[in-house]
């Protein structure tokens, strides 16, 4: 069953979750109300793949949760420091290994009680809900894209 687009009108292709034209996510009817997003967490011991609902992967403060990119939809990175490298620079605090994403492409900081993303001069820009951004204060679910990777914002 296809699904017409709510953002720009564009008929979706069968099966698919995202528009081709827009990017933004397809609703289907019987999936309005179910969460977008699975998270998994690492068991330490057992190095088995563990559920986490997402709402979990911000009980404890703000998280990153990766919606869709090169297989690793699900991952969450919990905001705990007050400034988060973001890039494809392996000592990231959140590292996105692809060349859509900037070494150095974006910084997570905190600013009395909210959380900006600041775009650090990439090439390919750093988005919040589809617009491009020098510097956005993040709400609870804002969608962010860096990259091929979007990820969601989840505040506590």
């Amino acid at each position: 069953m296809s699904i017409r687009c709510a953002e720009c009108g564009q008929l979706g292709a069968e099966g698919a979750n995202y528009c081709q034209r827009c990017g933004a996510l397809l609703q289907r009817p019987e999936a309005v109300g179910e969460p977008a997003t699975a998270t998994y967490r690492m068991n330490e011991d057992t190095g088995e793949l563990v559920a986490v609902e997402v709402g979990d992967a911000a009980s404890r403060g703000p998280a990153l949760v990766i919606r869709s990119g090169a297989g690793r939809a699900g991952e969450s990175f919990p905001v705990d420091h007050e400034r988060m490298s973001i890039g494809r620079r392996p000592e990231a605090d959140v590292f996105l290994d692809d060349v859509t994403v900037s070494r150095d492409h974006a910084v997570l900081i905190q600013r009395g009680d909210d959380w900006y993303l600041d775009d650090c001069g990439s090439l390919n820009g750093t988005y919040v809900n589809r617009s491009r951004i020098d510097s956005q204060r993040l709400q609870d679910a804002d969608e962010v894209q860096i990259g091929k990777y979007k990820l969601t914002f989840r505040a506590r």
